[in-house]
C-alpha cells in the first residue's frame, strides 16, 4: 500500500494509520496529544482533527510539526516526487526569469490559520499572462499544490532555500 504524504491537512486517524511510530512523536510534542492512547478519542477525535488542527491544540507550530513528522517518517526527499512518480523540477529552468515575476504569496500566514492555500494559489495562477511567473513561499514542500499544477500542464521550478523555506515559480 502507498504511504500517504504528510500534510497539514492529513487527518491524525490517516496519519497513524499510515505511521503507527510517529505515535510517540506527536504525544512527546505536547501533553494534550496523550489523549492519542485512549482508544475511543483515536477512533473518533482523531478521524476529524487534522495535523494543523492538532498542532493549534497542542499550541504548536504546523511548519515545524509537519516537517518533523515527515522528517521521522522518511519523507525528508519528498520535494523529489510527485504521485506519478514523475520529479519535481529543482534546477533553474530556462522559462524563468526573475523579473518575469509579477506576484508573490507567501502561504505560512493562511497555514498557520488553517486556511488552504491551493485554491487562491490555483486562481492567481490562472491568471498570469504568457511570461508572466508566479512566486510562492511555503514552508515545506507543498506536494498536493505542486500535483494539481502538475495535472493542468503549469510550469514549475521548485527552489529550497533553506531548511522551512521553499520557494515554487510557477508559469503558463
Amino acid at each position: 500500500m502507498e504511504k500517504l504524504i504528510i500534510t497539514p491537512k492529513t487527518k491524525i486517524f490517516d496519519l497513524l494509520d499510515s505511521y503507527p511510530e510517529l505515535e510517540e512523536i506527536l504525544i512527546s510534542s505536547a501533553p494534550e496529544f496523550k489523549k492519542l492512547k485512549n482508544p475511543i478519542l483515536r477512533k473518533t477525535i482523531a478521524r476529524i482533527t487534522n495535523i494543523s488542527q492538532a498542532a493549534t491544540i497542542g499550541g504548536l507550530n504546523v511548519e515545524q510539526l509537519v516537517n518533523r513528522l515527515r522528517e521521522k517518517a522518511g519523507q525528508g526527499n519528498i520535494e523529489q516526487l510527485d504521485d506519478t512518480g514523475m520529479k519535481y523540477l529543482t534546477i533553474c529552468p530556462e522559462w524563468f526569469k526573475k523579473e518575469a515575476v509579477v506576484s508573490t504569496i507567501d502561504v505560512s500566514e493562511m497555514l498557520n490559520r488553517d486556511e488552504q492555500p491551493v485554491h487562491e494559489v490555483l486562481s492567481a495562477i490562472k491568471r498570469l499572462k504568457e511570461n508572466e511567473i508566479l512566486e510562492i513561499i511555503a514552508p515545506f514542500i507543498p506536494a498536493p499544490l505542486l500535483d494539481k499544477t502538475l495535472s493542468l500542464n503549469y510550469k514549475h521550478w521548485l527552489d529550497k532555500k533553506a531548511e522551512g523555506e521553499y520557494r515554487i515559480y510557477f508559469s503558463k
